[in-house]
């Protein structure tokens, strides 16, 4: 047997998948899902932590930022990092699937809330929607926590009403679907809003609102829900900065057929 020191790589994959489930700063040894992932691998909440310093190490948000985590791991973390960059719903599968396995359940059994309807469907068509639907509730989680699980224009916490809304749309760039950078954390009014170009977000991260819902502007509504957040900034996430060309292919694309 491996000496215990030597980390697997799918242990490495549990510990990046949870770096990426949890805010930047709940990355200590006493957070309660670090501790769990600690007793599912046999290892102790402290190497948990110290893991997910090392993928900071790894990530371009927090290099841009001087911020260097803990370097001494890196290397073995990097190739994984590179492994999500280029491939991700392989990886985040992957992922899914053997945090199940050490949870003793299967995906379905896991999944069966998201699943249920699907239970009729055979094969590799199964196998797609399955891996769509287990890969967007990871999208969720991902932006969520990115934005401390509060919507970026009205700060509303209650994840029930939270969405992680695509900037680029899920079904227009199946490469960067999964990218953490093409998600913001908005609540269900603006989540819509946002998806049918109602309203955009420019390069400084400021909310900007349609010709289209501007003819509502003396409606109660319209003042209540959206001139307040005219040119305001949108409170920005932890880690993974909204993409600046994915704001403009928005804008562009999306919000543009508001404003002809």
């Amino acid at each position: 047997m491996p000496s215990k020191n030597l980390w697997t790589r799918e242990e490495l994959i549990l510990a990046f998948n949870l770096y990426l489930k949890l805010p930047f700063g709940k990355m200590h040894s006493r957070t309660p899902e670090i501790v769990e992932l600690a007793n599912l691998i046999g290892r102790t909440a402290n190497s948990i932590a110290i893991r997910l310093t090392n993928f900071a190490a790894c990530d371009p948000f927090h290099q841009n930022r001087g911020v260097k985590g803990m370097d001494g791991g890196k290397k073995q973390c990097q190739p994984i990092w590179d492994e999500f960059a280029n491939n991700r719903e392989t990886l985040i599968f992957e992922s899914e699937h053997i945090l199940a396995e050490k949870e003793n359940q299967t995906i379905d059994d896991k999944f069966i809330s998201i699943l249920d309807d699907i239970k009729d469907l055979k094969g590799e068509v199964r196998l797609r929607e399955v891996k769509t639907r287990v890969n967007q509730n990871f999208f969720r989680q991902l932006v969520l926590a990115n934005y401390s699980s509060k919507c970026a224009l009205t700060g509303i916490d209650i994840p029930e009403l939270l969405f992680a809304s695509h900037i680029i749309p899920w079904s227009k760039n199946e490469q960067e679907r999964l990218n953490p950078e093409n998600g913001i954390c908005l609540s269900a009014l603006y989540d819509k809003a946002f998806d049918k170009g109602l309203i955009g977000i420019n390069e400084k991260h400021e909310v900007i609102i349609s010709k289209d819902l501007k003819q509502n502007q003396n409606k109660e509504f319209y003042k209540t829900h959206f001139s307040c957040f005219e040119n305001a900034k949108i409170k920005l996430p932890e880690k993974f900065l909204p993409n600046k060309t994915f704001l403009q292919y928005h804008l562009d694309e999306i919000f543009s057929l508001r404003n002809k």
